[in-house]
Parts: C-alpha cells; structure tokens; sequence
C-alpha cells in the first residue's frame, strides 16, 4: 500500500517520502481500515521536525486522525463491523496510508448522513477542544475564556463549543486575517497580537478582573504573558506548545493568583471511559445536524501532501486541511 513515511528528522525536509510499505496486520481488538481522509495536525508537523513531546520513533507512517471503512476485524472486537464507515484517533499514528489498524475502542460508528471528509476533519481537533472545556475543566454558562490560537483548527472548535456553554469567548491570533473565522463562529473579540497588546484589551474588557480561564497552544512567551490576564483562583488549561515549552517560572506563576494549571494529551483519555464516550456522542450529533461547523479549509491530494505540510507551517491556514486516501462511497 501506498503511505507518508516519516524517517528521522536529521535529513531534513527530505525525511517525508511517499512510498510503498506492507499492508498493516490488525492485532486483536483492532480493526483495519480503508482509509478514504486523513486530517493533518499540528502533532504531525511536530512529529515530522522531531519535537512531538510522545515520541513515536522512525521510520513512522504518519497520521494520527482519519476517516474511512472497516474491511477486516480481528479477535476481540465488539460493536463495529465490516463496512462500517468510521473516523478513528490513531494515538500510535499510521493514518496517512491506504490501510490503517487501530485499536477498536479508537473508532467512531458514523451516520450515514455525516461525510467522511467532515469526520476526518473534526475526531481529533473538535474532541481535544470538547475535553479542553468538560472533562479537564468545567465550563458554565457566563465565564469568560481567553482562547489563544482561537483561528487554528482546534480554537475554531474551541468557540463554538463555548458558546453552545453559554460562555464570553476572548481570543487572540498571531496572523491577521485569521481573525475572521472566528468571529463568524461566534467569539465576541478577537485579537489580533502583532496590533494590540492582548493583555490591556483583556483588562479592559474584564473591568480589571481577568478572565476565568486561558485555553493555549502556544507556550512560552504568550503562555507566560497570560498569567496576569487571568483572575484569582483561575484555571489554565494547556494542550500545545507551538512556540516553545513553558518558562521555569510556571510554579511562581500559578503560586501568586492560586491558579489551577493542567496540561491535556487527547491520547491519555481512557477510549472506554464515560468521559470519551459523552464527548464523542456529543460532538458527532452536532456535527450531524449542522450545530458544530467543520471548517474545512482544502483537500489535497497524496501527491500533493508536502504542499499540504508547508500550508499548515505557514500557520495563515484558519481551518481543517485534508489528505485525500481513496476514493469514497
């Protein structure tokens, strides 16, 4: 089968090739599938440079999120069957090939009436963005959130599902125009960080209070800033270190507004636990009606997934990019 191998980062930008390698065996309790969409992540680009903080080890098929039909089943496998159409997160990677094994407890039964393309465009991002706000964090109706990164994939999730909770969503984008999105889904201020200190907008906008909780992506320098734009006794919630790891000060930070921080990996949520379950049940049935957008930004080719790679590194993409496996029903 045809696949995107990742081999070490030390050659470069020529260590992704598109190549032939052997058909995946599914183990027990896993099922194989016939991939028809894959969604490209932040995580794989970070795979790709080295820098995903669950090594995977190399060479590594790439892929972590995808769409497609169930075509073998091995033992131990409840619930799904041949021909099903499901989206699935591939916590171990793999879904940049024709065929994908993942454990069965990683699937999603799909509608008939929900598209593979939509499903392999929300399973990662609008899940990780449904636990950022219910499962690691409570949301009620009328806090305030500053969300960082608010135009990307999962901050585009991130408001809508806020909103849905009733809450006042604040978020900031590091590239102008990537505003835009977000404030068609519903954010009530976007802040654009190369034109307006967020800080000062924020203070202003709480009455000097600061908001009840930061959702970031970015670490370092923007993570650090936000301690002092969030109330007392406050949360922070973390699930990206896109421009760099938090500073050393984290322990000072959160120690002088008894502030709660917690860091979200999707991949440490128990797949059989009622907390994945409610999240998955939830999202899908607002995807199916039409509550939750999918924004689906481009669908490329596999010919084309360098170009696919360098689109989302240019970090102007507001919305979901796709990988196009095969050929759906």
């Amino acid at each position: 089968m045809r696949a995107v191998v990742l081999n070490p980062p030390e050659q470069g930008t020529e260590n992704m090739v598109v190549r032939d390698v052997d058909d995946p065996v599914p183990a027990d309790c896993e099922v194989l599938v016939r991939v028809a969409y894959v969604g490209l992540n932040y995580a794989d680009i970070m795979m790709r440079r080295g820098i995903y903080p669950h090594p995977k080890g190399y060479p590594l098929t790439a892929g972590i999120e995808m769409a497609g039909t169930i075509v073998a089943i091995a033992p131990g496998v409840e619930g799904v069957s041949v021909g099903d159409r499901v989206s699935a997160f591939c916590e171990d990677a793999g879904a940049f090939a024709e065929l994908c094994a993942v454990p069965a407890a990683r699937v999603l039964k799909l509608p008939r009436s929900l598209g593979l393309d939509l499903a392999a465009a929300c399973t990662v991002q609008a899940l990780t963005a449904w636990h950022l706000l219910h499962t690691v964090s409570t949301t009620r109706n009328g806090d305030v959130l500053l969300v960082h990164a608010i135009g990307g994939g999962v901050g585009l999730y991130l408001t809508q599902l806020a909103k849905h909770a009733g809450a006042i969503v604040i978020g900031t984008v590091g590239t102008p125009g990537k505003e835009v999105r977000a404030l068609e889904y519903g954010a009530d201020r976007v802040i654009v960080r190369t034109q307006d200190d967020f800080m000062e907008v924020v203070v202003e906008l709480t009455d000097g209070r600061g908001v009840d909780k930061v959702i970031d992506s970015t670490g370092a320098s923007i993570l650090d800033r936000s301690f002092d734009a969030i109330r007392n006794l406050g949360h922070v919630v973390s699930y990206g270190e896109a421009e760099g790891k938090p500073y050393q000060n984290l322990w000072e930070r959160l120690v002088r507004r008894s502030l709660t921080f917690t860091r979200l990996h999707i991949g440490h949520i128990d797949p059989l636990s009622e907390a994945w379950t409610r999240g998955a049940e939830a999202v899908m049935s607002m995807v199916e009606e039409g509550s939750l957008k999918v924004p689906v930004e481009r669908i490329f080719d596999l010919s084309d997934v360098h170009t696919m790679y360098a689109a989302l590194e240019t970090r102007r993409i507001s919305g979901k990019l796709l990988l196009k496996m095969s050929e759906v029903d």
